[in-house]
């Protein structure tokens, strides 16, 4: 189906990448609570192995606190909400492209910020999703007030409680919510090739903060 000249209304469809995302990350969660288990340490991101396993940026948001399951359920859950209203509008692809692009803009604002840590956890894309449909509430004209103060609760909680990295927030955060701008402003169907050209600039962009990044990593 064509990109209609509005977003499309919600169907009745399933929306297939939100629950494949649930499963993967539920999958992955397991492999990490088997005994003995090394999935964590191969998945989460550590800002000074970026040149050698540039990867991680992408798969530390898929995997979570293997101690427990509140850090995971937290996020799935949030996935689920978010997912669902945005996946039917926007449609699988672009669905996909604002999630793995918030995950790695997430994990660039950590790089650049907390270059010494290590993070882990599919927030960066929440915090992304949050952002991509406060903009899109707005574009369409409902009133997103009540739900701005729910993003900034949220963010604010990230810098009082330890072990939550607001530097991801942040990241997924701008990065949810300008691919969000740009998919309102090229939903007409004329404008499909420039929605392209537009989120690939958006990923280059993020490389080259990556190349940044990793040129003003301390000196080990």
């Amino acid at each position: 189906m064509r990109y209609a000249t509005k977003l499309r209304k919600p169907r009745a469809g399933s929306p297939v990448i939100t629950y494949t995302l649930i499963a993967i990350n539920i999958l992955v969660w397991l492999l990490q609570i088997i005994p003995n288990s090394v999935v964590t340490n191969y998945l989460v991101y550590a800002p000074y192995r970026t040149l050698s396993y540039p990867w991680e940026m992408i798969t530390s948001g898929f995997v979570h606190d293997p101690t427990g399951p509140l850090h995971l359920l937290f996020n799935m859950y949030s996935l689920f909400i978010f997912g669902r209203a945005l996946e039917p509008m926007l449609g699988r692809s672009r669905f996909t492209a604002l999630y793995l692009l918030s995950l790695f803009g997430g994990s660039v604002a950590v790089l650049l910020i907390a270059p010494t840590s290590y993070v882990l956890g599919a927030s960066g894309a929440i915090f992304g999703l949050m952002a991509a449909y406060f903009v899109i509430a707005r574009s369409l004209g409902a009133n997103s007030s009540q739900f701005l103060g729910v993003i900034v609760l949220n963010l604010v909680l990230g810098f009082f409680v330890s072990g939550i990295s607001w530097q991801a927030h942040i990241g997924g955060l701008v990065i949810g919510g300008l691919v969000a701008f740009l998919l309102m402003r090229t939903r007409n169907v004329r404008m499909a090739k420039q929605q392209i050209w537009m989120l690939g600039a958006v990923a280059a962009g993020l490389v080259v903060l990556t190349f940044v990044g990793v040129a003003l990593l301390p000196a080990s």
